[in-house]
C-alpha cells in the first residue's frame, strides 16, 4: 500500500495536466472507467482544450462523485519548471521533508532474554540488538524536475553497530537515489536505487499491484510508468545502479544496469575436480539481521542486471506497445536442495527474460496484454480487456498462463499466487452503478496450478468469487455489504489409515463483512464493522468473527483516531483482517485469530508549519492463551503492546 500512497501523493503534489494527459496517465489513478476515459478524450477532441476545471461537469458519464475524486490530482495548467539552477531549485523546493520513526513491542520476546546453556556447553541463539525499530527518510523532489532521497532502517533485534566485516554500518539498511526528469529528449535519469514498471508486470513489475479486490475493473491491469525512485524499506525487489529513458520521436528507449547485494545462504560443495565452490541454496527476503545466523546471510551474494525497454506511443495516444528484456547473473550458482515441488524452479547463475506487450484503446473498450519467455523456455502470457458496456455497467476480463518453469525475478503480474509461475486462470469482473447512491461490484476467478505448490503437493485448482453492494445516501454516509468465497485444494495429511502429504482435500472459506461509515459533523466521524467467516475442510467446519468500532476526530491542527475490536476464531484459517490507520507512510493490517480484544489510539499534531508529530499505541489482549508466538519471537503472557512515534520536518514552509 505504500506504493499506492506514494503514487497518489505524486499526483497530488504534481497534478496531471488534463489538456496534455494521455489515457495511460488517467488510468493510473484507478478512478476512471474505460467509458469515462473515452468520453473525456472524445470531448477534448471535439471542443479542444479545457478552459476551466468546471468543464468536467459537461463530459458525459462524469458524475459529481467522480469529479470530486479526481479533482485533487488534476489541473488544466502546468507550473513552470526548471527555473534557475538545479542547485537553487534543490534548496527552494516546497516538497522536501525528513521523517524519523520509532517502533517497539513492549513485552519481552524470547530473543531478548538471556541465552540457555545446551548439554554440550554451547549457548542458544539470541538477538544481538535491542527491541527498538528505527526508520528515517529524507526526500527532496519537484514535479517533473528532480527527486533526491535517502532511507535508512534498523529492525527490532538488529544491532546498531559499525562493522564492515559483516556489512553493517549503523543502520542495517540504507537506500538512496537521485533522479532528474525532462532534460530535452531525456525523460528520466536515475542513479542509486530504483524500480521499473512496463507492460503488465511479467518482466518489470514494480509499483503498486492491487490485484483482486472491491475495485473489480480498473485494477486488473498495470500502467507503464517507467522509472520510479525506490523509497521503501524492504530490502529486496529493487535495482541499484543507473537507468535512463530517452524519447526518440514516437519511441521511448530505456536502458538500465544494476549491481546489488543480496542476502543469501551460501554452502561449500565439491565440483567434478574435487575443488570447493560456494553455491546459493536460498535467498533471504526477510531483511532481518538479528542473530549470528541471519547476520551471516547479509550481502553474501551479488546480483547483476542489464535490461532495456523500447516503447511506442501513437500520436493519438490510443495505441502503445513495447519490448522488455532483462539479463540477470548471480555471483554464485543457485542450486536448491532438490525436492519434487521445486524441480522446475530456477537453477544456475544466469537468467534472461524477454517480453512483448501492448495496450489499445478503442472507444469504450481497452485491450492489453503481454507475452514473455525466460531462458528456461518457460513462458508467461497475460491478456485482458476493460469495457464500458453501458454508462452504468463496466466489464473486465483477464486470462493468464504462467508456466511452471517461467522464471522472472522482478515480475509482479496479476494472479492468485504471489509470483507469476505455475498458474493458469480466467478472471471476470463487473461493476454496476445505476446512480450516485448505489454501486455493485462482482468478480469471479477460476485458477489452476499445473504443478505442486505450497501446501498442495499435487496439481490443483480452485475458484473465488466476490460481491459488494455499496449504498451511499449522502456524502456523510457509506454502507456496504460484502461476501467472498474461495474454494481451493490443499494437502490432506489425515487420510484414514495412513499419512500422506500427496492426498488433496478441498477447503472452502466464506467471508462476510458489513461496514458503516458515518460522518457526524465536520469534525467527528465513526466507523462500525462486522466481519465473519466460515471454513470447511473435508466436511469439518470452523468459524470466526470480529466486531470493530472506530471514533475519529479532525480539528485541522490535530487529529485523533481510535478503534476497539472483539474477535473470536476457531483456528488460523478463520483469521480476520481489518485495515488499521497508522502514522504517515506506515500501514497495518493485522491477522486476528484466537479469542481476545484489540484497541489502538492514533494522534497527529501539527506543532509548527514545519513540524508534525504522530503517536500511536496499540494493544492486543488474548483470553485463550498465556504464550504468544513461537521461537525467538515468543512472548510469555497474553498481551501484545506496540507503540509508534513519528516526526516529520518539512523544509521551506
Amino acid at each position: 500500500y505504500e506504493e499506492l500512497y506514494e503514487g497518489l501523493l505524486q499526483f497530488l503534489l504534481n497534478p496531471i495536466n488534463l489538456n496534455k494527459a494521455s489515457p495511460e496517465e488517467l488510468k493510473s489513478l484507478y478512478v476512471l472507467s474505460p467509458g469515462q476515459i473515452h468520453q473525456f478524450f472524445s470531448y477534448r477532441a471535439k471542443f479542444g482544450n479545457l478552459i476551466s476545471i468546471y468543464e468536467l461537469q459537461a463530459i458525459p458519464e462524469f458524475d459529481l462523485e467522480t469529479i470530486y475524486k479526481i479533482l485533487p490530482f488534476v489541473v488544466i495548467e502546468e507550473k513552470a519548471y526548471h527555473k534557475g539552477s538545479l542547485w537553487s531549485r534543490l534548496g527552494e523546493t516546497k516538497d522536501a521533508y525528513f521523517i524519523f520513526r520509532h517502533r517497539r513491542v513492549w513485552e519481552t520476546r524470547r530473543g531478548f532474554t538471556a541465552p540457555d546453556t545446551l548439554s554440550n556447553g554451547n549457548l542458544t541463539s539470541r538477538y544481538m540488538g535491542d527491541p527498538n525499530g528505527l526508520y528515517g527518510r529524507f526526500r527532496m523532489q519537484q514535479s517533473k524536475d528532480f527527486s533526491l532521497g535517502l532511507t535508512f532502517d534498523k529492525d527490532p533485534g538488529e544491532e546498531f553497530i559499525w562493522d564492515p566485516q559483516t556489512n553493517r554500518f549503523g543502520f542495517n539498511f540504507l537506500s538512496y537515489h537521485f533522479t532528474i526528469y525532462n532534460r530535452g529528449n531525456w525523460k528520466a535519469l536515475s542513479i542509486g536505487d530504483y524500480q521499473l514498471q512496463f507492460g503488465q508486470g511479467l518482466v518489470f513489475g514494480a509499483g503498486f499491484a492491487p490485484g483482486k479486490g472491491a475495485e473489480t475493473i480498473t485494477t486488473v491491469r498495470r500502467s507503464s510508468i517507467g522509472i520510479r525512485p525506490y523509497t521503501a524499506a524492504m530490502e529486496f525487489g529493487f535495482f541499484r545502479g543507473f537507468a535512463t529513458t530517452r524519447k526518440i520521436g514516437p519511441l521511448e528507449l530505456t536502458l538500465m544496469a544494476s549491481q546489488a547485494p543480496r542476502d543469501a545462504n551460501l554452502q561449500l560443495t565439491q565440483d567434478s575436480l574435487e575443488q570447493e565452490q560456494a553455491i546459493i541454496t536460498s535467498l533471504q527476503r526477510s531483511g532481518l539481521h538479528r542473530t549470528p545466523t541471519e547476520i551471516n546471510y547479509k550481502n553474501r551474494a551479488r546480483e547483476k542486471n542489464l535490461g532495456a525497454n523500447v516503447q511506442y506511443n501513437s500520436l493519438d495516444k490510443s495505441l502503445q506497445f513495447g519490448v522488455n528484456t532483462l539479463f540477470t547473473e548471480f555471483s554464485h550458482p543457485f542450486i536448491r536442495n532438490s525436492r519434487v515441488y521445486n524441480q522446475f524452479e530456477f537453477y544456475g547463475s544466469k537468467n534472461s527474460v524477454h517480453s512483448f506487450y501492448f495496450s489499445y484503446n478503442f472507444q469504450n473498450h481497452f485491450f492489453f496484454g503481454e507475452k514473455a519467455v525466460s531462458s528456461s523456455g518457460g513462458t508467461g502470457t497475460l491478456a485482458g480487456m476493460m469495457s464500458s458496456l453501458h454508462p452504468k455497467l463496466a466489464f473486465s476480463l483477464l486470462y493468464r498462463d504462467y508456466a511452471r518453469n517461467f522464471h522472472t525475478f522482478y515480475g509482479n503480474a496479476f494472479g492468485e499466487g504471489s509470483r507469476p509461475i505455475n498458474e493458469k486462470g480466467v478472471y471476470i469482473g463487473l461493476n454496476f452503478k445505476p446512480n450516485q447512491a448505489i454501486n455493485w461490484s462482482f468478480y469471479y476467478d477460476r485458477f489452476e496450478f499445473p504443478w505442486l505448490r505450497f501446501r498442495a503437493y499435487a496439481p490443483s485448482w480452485g475458484t473465488e468469487w466476490f460481491s459488494r453492494f455499496t449504498f451511499s445516501p449522502s456524502r456523510k454516509t457509506l454502507i456496504f455489504l460484502q461476501l467472498r468465497q474461495e474454494s481451493k485444494d490443499r494437502n490432506y495429511s489425515e487420510y484414514p489409515g495412513f499419512q500422506s502429504p500427496y492426498i488433496l482435500g478441498r477447503g472452502i472459506k466464506t467471508n462476510f463483512s458489513f461496514n458503516l461509515d458515518q460522518k457526524l459533523d465536520n469534525r467527528w466521524s465513526i466507523k462500525s464493522r462486522v466481519n465473519s467467516s466460515a471454513f470447511r475442510f473435508e466436511g469439518v467446519p470452523s468459524r470466526g468473527f470480529a466486531i470493530s468500532q472506530d471514533l475519529n476526530a479532525d480539528f485541522q491542527k490535530w487529529r485523533f483516531s481510535s478503534r476497539i475490536v472483539l474477535f473470536d476464531t476457531d483456528d488460523f484459517d478463520n483469521r480476520q483482517y481489518i485495515y488499521e490507520r497508522n502514522v504517515l507512510w506506515l500501514f497495518s493490517i493485522p491477522a486476528l485469530h484466537g479469542q481476545g480484544m484489540r484497541y489502538y489510539f492514533l494522534g497527529q499534531y501539527k506543532l509548527t508549519r514545519q513540524l508534525t508529530l504522530w503517536a500511536r499505541f496499540a494493544r492486543t489482549i488474548f483470553t485463550d492463551r498465556e504464550v504468544i508466538g513461537s521461537g525467538l519471537q515468543q512472548i510469555r503472557g497474553n498481551t501484545f503492546t506496540e507503540s509508534t512515534l513519528q516526526l516529520r520536518y518539512q523544509f521551506n514552509r
